[in-house]
């Protein structure tokens, strides 16, 4: 029988930036608040001391700051017949492990979602028909709009000192920032990172073609910072190990940095790490959650923590998890349509092309995680989906992100990947090429889901979650599309040769190579509960006192990095539980 613990007001799965966010917010109204973390602690010092962190072999390629898929895994397939196998060995995607979770080791690219993204099918409808929405694809409107969570993007990009241009204030565009983004009610907290020479070649040739380059916002702080929470930040020193890697110099936006140590400190709040959270606990009647079980890998036993509100601040897979096997929302069912919970899983569609310059050195040890220069002349709003054939759009960049010298090695087409000719390829070319990326939106379809697998158990006995998902001809052409304005801008910088990799009609996912931590949906938020398993507060239609909070709410995924979203969606509910849920419990509309 499991060990019952005291009861407390709030309870909160995972501790990364949702959960270190809910827990200071409601912690501030004097709620006890309990935070359960499956892995270990992590703090900057000693975890992300110099020399230590900058171990390449250890983070960068045995991955130290991601979760081990013995411990947690999915299956994964293509279609529905296929039978799905587990993720055996870390590829495409990372899931952080840990205090932090994926905000220790990310890049810190901070972006809004453009405007029309929370109210996609609408748009599309309204302005290109609905004709064209292919039969399969399930897009859909967030039930939030970009007016409601702009004071919410203001304030988490306050709290992290993002560094950046602004191109649009309050209706204003302003020169050097991003023309087509959404209007924002002041800039950013700090100027620009300095450029590196690649960006500044990229960023030349594409004003040249007409096209609008602008610095990318960064969570890599480019002056000293304080922030709300008294949390200090140090200037970035370009030192190219952000992404897989803790930040030794206080400069990269994390929990640890931004929020956790104040976090810490107030007597209301606590933690526990290696407690892997089993299941949410519902009452009799189905309708509250009476508190979570979780294990206690120190005790070896499981635990039941009794709580009168849960908020499931897990990664996108684990909170989609935790819900199929809590009963919360009907399961989804892409024969019948119907079902909420799994539905609408999305990834990211990128691709890019290198360029080699014997004449040009690079020096790629100088880097920082969202250094660069973008263009947004095709994104989501600049596009006639109609006439192009396609619904999505991306944003295209260049600018050294990566300073590590085992990961970070470009080499031609063709050069053997071992022996003599790769020592006298690396001796001729590192430092001599660069990139031009397109990052772009994943569209949901009606085949794209998670659900529980029907054969694979964890260690604790409860089934695996399973994820069918594709790449689909629509996120093809949107890519390929891209490659005919990224190849002309590279052709115009004269390189020696070049190369692109973009996937291609009848491309299929492939789990081995490394692509994007930006898994989304499964949970996804709306304002109809035939529809969505969260409402516009991210609240469990079906179960009042749940709160499912992450990138596990986006009904499809946005074009840019997600965090910027995640995080103005955690300030939102926590506004909303703080002014409108504790006066009065009951569902939110």
């Amino acid at each position: 029988m499991a060990r019952t613990e005291a009861k407390k007001d709030v309870v909160i799965v995972g501790l990364g930036w949702t959960g270190a966010i809910m827990g200071i917010e409601l912690a501030q109204e004097g709620l006890e608040v309990l935070a359960l973390e499956r892995g270990p602690d992590r703090y900057t010092v000693p975890d992300f001391r110099y020399p230590d962190v900058i171990d390449e072999l250890k983070y960068g390629v045995r991955m130290g700051f991601m979760q081990k898929p013995r411990n947690s895994t999915v299956t994964i397939r293509r279609t529905l017949q296929e039978t799905a196998l587990p993720y055996r060995k870390l590829g495409s995607f990372l899931p952080g492990d840990g205090v932090g979770g994926a905000g220790i080791h990310w890049n810190g690219q901070n972006w809004r979602a453009m405007e029309n993204e929370f109210t996609l099918r609408s748009y599309v409808e309204d302005n290109f028909g609905a004709e064209i929405i292919p039969e399969d694809m399930t897009i859909q409107d967030w039930g939030v709009t970009y007016a409601e969570l702009e004071p919410y993007f203001d304030r988490f990009e306050y709290v992290l000192g993002i560094s950046g241009q602004a191109g649009n204030v309050n209706g204003q565009i302003i020169e050097g920032g991003n023309p087509f983004e959404a209007p924002r009610s002041r800039d950013f907290p700090l100027p620009p990172l300095p450029n590196t020479y690649d960006s500044v070649l990229f960023a030349d040739a594409a004003r040249a073609m007409g096209y609008h380059p602008f610095p990318r916002p960064a969570a890599n702080a480019s002056a000293a910072y304080t922030n709300e929470y008294g949390m200090q930040l140090g200037p970035c020193n370009f030192c190219g190990f952000c992404e897989r890697y803790g930040c030794l110099n206080y400069s990269k936006a994390s929990p640890q940095t931004c929020i956790l140590d104040a976090l810490r400190r107030m007597p209301n709040f606590s933690y526990r790490t290696n407690s892997e959270v089993l299941r949410v606990d519902l009452a009799e009647d189905g309708q509250t959650a009476t508190g979570v079980t979780y294990w206690d890998e120190d005790a070896q036993e499981e635990v039941f923590q009794p709580a009168d509100i849960v908020l499931l601040c897990a990664y996108q897979l684990h909170n989609v998890h935790l819900m199929l096997l809590s009963g919360i929302g009907e399961p989804y069912n892409p024969v019948t349509g119907e079902g909420v919970t799994g539905k609408n899983y999305a990834y990211q569609m990128n691709g890019g092309t290198t360029l080699f310059f014997k004449d040009k050195t690079f020096n790629p040890f100088i880097g920082s995680g969202a250094n660069g220069l973008s263009m947004d002349d095709f994104a989501i709003n600049q596009i006639d989906f109609a006439a192009e054939g396609f619904i999505g759009g991306s944003y295209i960049t260049a600018g050294v992100a990566n300073g590590q010298p085992i990961r970070g090695i470009g080499l031609p087409k063709g050069t053997p990947s071992w022996g003599e000719e790769w020592k006298t390829a690396i001796g001729e070319w590192y430092g001599h090429s660069m990139s031009i990326g397109s990052h772009g939106s994943n569209m949901a379809y009606r085949d794209c889901y998670l659900d529980l697998d029907p054969t694979y158990t964890d260690r604790h006995g409860r089934p695996l979650m399973r994820m069918t998902f594709n790449w689909k001809p629509n996120d093809i052409r949107m890519t390929q599309f891209m490659r005919s304005k990224i190849e002309p801008i590279a052709e115009s910088m004269n390189p020696d040769t070049w190369q692109s990799s973009y996937k291609a009609e009848g491309a299929q996912y492939d789990v081995r190579p490394y692509q994007t931590t930006h898994n989304v949906g499964g949970a996804i938020m709306g304002d109809d509960p035939n529809t969505s398993a969260v409402n516009r507060y991210l609240q469990a239609w079906g179960q009042h006192n749940v709160f499912s909070i992450g990138a596990s709410a986006f009904p499809q995924n946005i074009q840019y990095n997600p965090t910027g979203v995640v995080g103005a969606l955690a300030y939102w509910v926590a506004d909303a539980i703080r002014k409108d849920y504790l006066p009065n419990p009951r569902p939110l509309v």
